[in-house]
């Protein structure tokens, strides 16, 4: 019996020494070879391999109008720039891009929150917001340039109409996947109506708000390209939507190649300097995420 409680004894002695040396790591700040090596280094491989098979590419295709040489790109953005044109033609598509998802997010967020809390409203428009989440932008295109006329509230239009559902299920998912037990401590403390949902329903939900969030700026942006596109005129400047259908129009490829590699750097760009960070701050702030 004595033996039986003395190895119990150990065997708790040794799992809270485990536990202790798990809460007594040290998780101090990267060096720079390890960010290197971890975070810098893989994309800068992935994008040299892509030069590699382009460069081999080029001469097996040999036709400039259908595949362009690295060169050839690499001259189009350099005249761009020295025209003062590609500062532009980004700044265009991105404050377009960042303000309709602005008006997107004040849209969906309490259309998620009314969704997610009201099950008549969730019976009576919850399958649309889905059949909506999976229609193609740029559907919405012909009839927001008919309402609307070519102008930026066109533009705005398509990104909302594609962007809104998104955002608002995103919102939904995460409300739905709140613990009831996290809502009835929230009652018995006297969290209510709004004020429950500012501080336990919200705060709960973040991991799918931000997912959401997310997915509704990438159809922003896929939207907003869309419209670009397909709607053109003078007075709406040139985006890199348009960029790249003037490429088409004048079957200038290393044009079209321009235009699609800065679509892919700002969608690259906005993930990395905004959701990114974003995501990782939710994780870390439920201890899904080590800071090492």
């Amino acid at each position: 019996m004595a033996s039986t409680e003395t190895t119990t004894v150990q065997d708790g002695g040794s799992v809270e020494a485990g536990l202790d040396a798990l809460e007594s790591q040290v998780t101090g700040r990267p060096t720079f070879r390890q960010t290197f090596v971890n975070k810098i280094f893989p994309p800068i491989v992935a994008l040299a391999v892509v030069l590699v098979v382009w460069l081999i590419l080029t001469p097996i295709v040999d036709d400039p109008s259908k595949l362009p040489s690295p060169g050839a790109v690499g001259t189009e953005f350099k005249n761009a720039w020295l025209q003062g044109d590609l500062l532009g033609y980004i700044w265009t598509s991105v404050s377009r891009g960042l303000l309709g998802f602005f008006f997107a997010l004040l849209i969906g967020t309490p259309l998620g929150l009314l969704v997610a809390r009201v099950k008549f409203v969730r019976a009576a428009i919850g399958p649309i917001l889905s059949g909506l989440q999976s229609l193609p932008s740029v559907a919405w295109v012909p009839p927001a340039v008919i309402w609307l006329g070519l102008n930026n509230s066109m533009m705005y239009a398509v990104i909302l109409l594609g962007a809104v559902p998104s955002i608002a299920n995103g919102l939904v998912s995460g409300v739905d996947q709140v613990p009831p037990l996290f809502l009835r401590a929230g009652r018995t403390m006297g969290a209510t109506g709004v004020k429950g949902i500012w501080h336990v329903t919200l705060p709960a939900a973040l991991p799918g708000y931000v997912a959401g969030l997310k997915q509704g700026w990438a159809f922003s942006w896929r939207s907003l390209m869309a419209a670009e596109i397909i709607a053109q005129f003078p007075d709406l400047g040139v985006g890199l939507g348009q960029l790249l259908e003037n490429g088409r129009t004048n079957s200038d490829m290393a044009m079209v190649f321009e235009a699609i590699i800065l679509i892919l750097f700002v969608g690259i760009a906005i993930d990395l300097l905004i959701f990114s960070p974003l995501e990782r701050w939710v994780l870390r702030s439920r201890g899904l995420l080590v800071k090492s």
